[in-house]
């Protein structure tokens, strides 16, 4: 199967091995992987922060780089999200309204993708360690995205994978919000990180690197015993 790649901003400017590890995967699985280096965001920050003529004009970029003949595979719900929901807002009854109509039937997350469109059963994958996974909001609200990651994970030889307490919570970090309400999405951290040490977890996962940056601010800050995973770094893991 082609697949274009769609690499969050996230992951391109603070994890850019996270990136390769998608394209390591999704040619392990059997996919002739196209990345278009001139790529550059969905438009979901421009979106969350009421610009939506900015967010038009970074998606309709977006709509011109992706090739008609591909599966879109994105590296993180809340760009899946954007394109799949919120791309309705932005282009209905315009020029691009057919071309986004066609991406939104084949554009996935990577998790889902793997496990919905490949039906991948095994991926060889090692890793030594006790983690939660952490549903983001984008992934459970906006995409229906909550037992794929966990099939994928439970692939990964040597991982025990524990349920996260108040799983389904918000990690605090929501774009701008984390700016706006500095004080209430420390705290919101704070509750979830507290949630992962309670399990006796080593790392927490999640399919959105966002997400995981802002928890992983406050872990270094207070120097706990904790790291964050991005799906894909997991299932690339020994190989």
């Amino acid at each position: 199967m082609k697949v274009d790649l769609f690499i969050p901003c996230f992951v391109d400017q603070f994890s850019p091995n996270t990136g390769f590890n998608m394209v390591k995967i999704l040619e392990k699985v059997g996919c002739k992987v196209h990345y278009n280096p001139e790529q550059t965001c969905c438009g979901l920050p421009a979106f969350n922060a009421g610009h939506w003529e900015d967010a038009r004009e970074v998606g309709e970029k977006l709509l011109n780089e992706v090739g008609s003949d591909k599966t879109l595979v994105c590296g993180a719900a809340a760009c899946t999200g954007m394109i799949r929901n919120s791309y309705d807002l932005l282009f209905q009854n315009s020029s691009y309204h057919n071309k986004y109509r066609q991406l939104q039937k084949k554009n996935f997350e990577l998790s889902e993708f793997l496990i919905d469109v490949m039906k991948l059963e095994s991926l060889e994958s090692k890793l030594s360690a006790k983690a939660v996974y952490m549903d983001s909001c984008q992934s459970l609200n906006h995409c229906n995205i909550k037992e794929q990651p966990r099939k994928l994970l439970a692939m990964v030889e040597g991982l025990t994978l524990v349920d996260l307490p108040c799983g389904e919570d918000c990690c605090g970090f929501g774009g701008t919000f984390s700016i706006n309400f500095e004080g209430m999405s420390v705290q919101m951290a704070e509750q979830k990180i507290q949630n992962a040490l309670a399990t006796g977890a080593d790392i927490i996962i999640s399919n959105d690197y966002a997400c995981l940056m802002h928890l992983d601010g406050f872990i270094k800050n207070k120097q706990l015993p904790l790291r964050i995973m991005h799906i894909a770094d997991v299932l690339a893991s020994g190989w």
